[in-house]
């Protein structure tokens, strides 16, 4: 089983990340990526459920035209876990 993160190593995972943000009433983090259209912002989503997919970690997510939202949170453990941390990195990197 996946353990959730929590004190000191949850803080020092969280300094190597850029933009993601707590979410207000849950052990989860989010981030919102801009793009410049909506093909961009599908191709985006493509290339993170192809990732998800082989990590077998499925992000939550919304989008609206060239916009996506992005939350992650390891329901199994309750809360963020390593696997939300590996899978926003890799998230950031597709995101360029």
């Amino acid at each position: 089983m996946v353990e959730k993160l929590a004190g000191t190593a949850r803080a020092e995972a969280l300094t190597g990340l850029h933009g993601w943000a707590d979410v207000a009433g849950r052990d989860a983090i989010k981030k919102s990526f801009q793009f410049r259209t909506f093909a961009d912002a599908w191709g985006f989503m493509s290339k993170v459920a192809l990732a998800a997919e082989k990590m077998d970690h499925h992000p939550e997510w919304f989008n609206v035209y060239n916009k996506v939202e992005i939350t992650l949170s390891t329901h199994d453990a309750g809360g963020l876990s390593r696997r939300d941390i590996d899978l926003a990195k890799t998230i950031d990197k597709l995101a360029v």
